[in-house]
């Protein structure tokens, strides 16, 4: 056996000490290393978009089992052979639950998976979940707020731009009886502003800069996409007012690829939606074809919203697009005329929608005739007013309702103070009767001033049993 020092002049030592082998074995290493990067075939770095995303159509909803109403019209575009995705903004963790005690996000962990599950049955893959938090209630004020709206934007223009669909198509931006969830119509406001803003430069750069290492964690190394359409569908009680305001696709039809009627696949995926629709599920399983059928035979009605492309309202929605990428188009927003004297509008939900409808171009959108909500018998209404001095003098403005029987005034009769040039905030405030009626209550509001009546507003208010609060 050899000592310390001959093991030294065994392995051999440079002038520092350090033994010559051992140096000589790590350079060899090094070498073949070297060798065996430079002899391995080298990817080139990807210049295009990931061609596994791209859609054709986008659908843009709030919650799980949002798609029930076009289901059956996006297998029929899979038949097609066009590429259907869908992004969801909220996993629907407000709702509440038939099939076991998860409530929260443990609900929405659930309701994401009955999702997957519904849309797998469609035929549809590519699916994605933002961030928003389901809202339950009527305004869509609220869930914008709740939703931080500019970052919830950013999140549909990202998804817009890394599926770079042709079509996008969303619930209704507008205010009707019916369900009316806040969470559906703010979906299809930010459909509506990620297809105005998705293809500009100019909006969320950091999407667009390219990476700047290989690590990168800010800059996205994605591309401006201009849609070139988009269309809505609406969740109201009254479906008719919708009619001809965009093309309708029949679901009685036979899938040619599953050999069953459209509607049956739309029924079959939302059977997957057990926490939110046990009994009704169950019930629509114990009847015969034809009866389910005729509870799930209705077309598809869309509503056209605007083409960059050409194209009728109520041709096919693919009609006039072609394959080519177009360039941005910069919407042109209709400038209301500066009012004068007194004024009093509507605000909330109804004057929003007056304003996004102008800014997006969207004035020939569906509207109720007067503007109407519904709420549960028993609560309280709440109806918000925009009161305006538009002179060079303060004047004077009294409120007064007129409601039916039952209904009683709790807060903004009375005379209001504006100085010149000001805008005040008034909510006036009813409490409904307690009896449920199927008919519509209206309720009227009139301004006057100097002895004149200069605005009256009337509001058309169905009285029902549960729902979704109005805030």
């Amino acid at each position: 056996m050899l000592d310390s020092t001959s093991r030294e002049d065994h392995l051999g030592k440079t002038s520092t000490g350090r033994p010559v082998k051992l140096r000589s074995s790590f350079c060899i290493l090094a070498f073949f290393a070297a060798t065996l990067a430079a002899q391995a075939p080298k990817s080139p770095p990807a210049t295009e978009p990931d061609a596994r995303f791209k859609a054709d159509v986008l659908l843009v909803v709030a919650h799980p089992d949002d798609e029930t109403g076009v289901s059956a019209y996006l297998a029929q575009l899979l038949d097609q052979h066009k590429r259907v995705a869908a992004v969801y903004l909220t996993h629907g963790e407000a709702g509440h639950n038939n099939m076991g005690p998860e409530r929260a996000i443990a609900l929405g962990a659930v309701r994401e998976m009955e999702l997957r599950h519904a849309m797998t049955k469609v035929g549809v893959e590519n699916v994605w979940f933002l961030d928003g938090r389901d809202t339950p209630s009527q305004n869509v004020l609220q869930s914008l707020a709740n939703w931080h709206n500019g970052a919830a934007l950013e999140e549909v223009v990202r998804m817009v731009r890394l599926t770079r669909p042709e079509v996008i198509l969303t619930w209704l931006p507008g205010f009707f009886i019916g369900e009316n969830h806040g969470d559906h119509q703010a979906s299809g406001v930010l459909a509506t502003e990620a297809f105005d803003t998705a293809g500009d430069p100019a909006v969320f750069p950091a999407q667009l800069a390219a990476p700047v290492r290989v690590n990168e964690t800010l800059l996205e190394g994605l591309r401006p996409w201009q849609p070139k359409k988009i269309y809505y569908f609406s969740d109201a009680q009254e479906q008719d007012q919708f009619k001809n305001t965009g093309p309708e696709y029949p679901t009685t039809g036979v899938s040619p690829s599953r050999k069953v009627p459209y509607w049956r696949i739309a029924m079959e995926a939302f059977e997957f939606h057990l926490t939110q629709y046990r009994s009704y599920i169950e019930g629509l399983e114990k009847k015969d074809e034809q009866e389910q059928a005729k509870d799930w035979g209705d077309p598809v009605q869309l509503t056209f919203g605007k083409s960059n492309v050409g194209g009728s309202a109520t041709g096919d929605v693919f009609e006039g697009i072609t394959p080519r990428e177009i360039g941005f188009v910069r919407r042109v927003e209709e400038v209301p005329e500066a009012s004068s004297g007194l004024s009093v509008e509507l605000a909330g939900p109804w004057g929003f929608y007056a304003i996004f409808r102008r800014a997006h171009g969207l004035q020939q959108l569906p509207q109720a005739p007067v503007p109407e909500i519904a709420i549960a018998s028993g609560t309280s209404l709440q109806i918000p007013l925009s009161l305006g001095n538009n002179t060079a003098t303060a004047k004077e403005l009294t409120l007064s309702l007129s409601a039916p029987e039952g209904w009683v005034t709790q807060s903004g009769n009375g005379s209001y103070t504006l100085r010149a040039g000001e805008r005040l905030p008034v909510l006036v405030t009813l409490d409904s009767p307690k009896t449920v009626e199927g008919k519509v209550d209206e309720i009227v509001c009139r301004a006057q001033a100097d002895g004149q009546t200069i605005e009256t507003i009337k509001l058309h208010v169905r009285r029902r049993s549960g729902g979704l609060p109005q805030n």
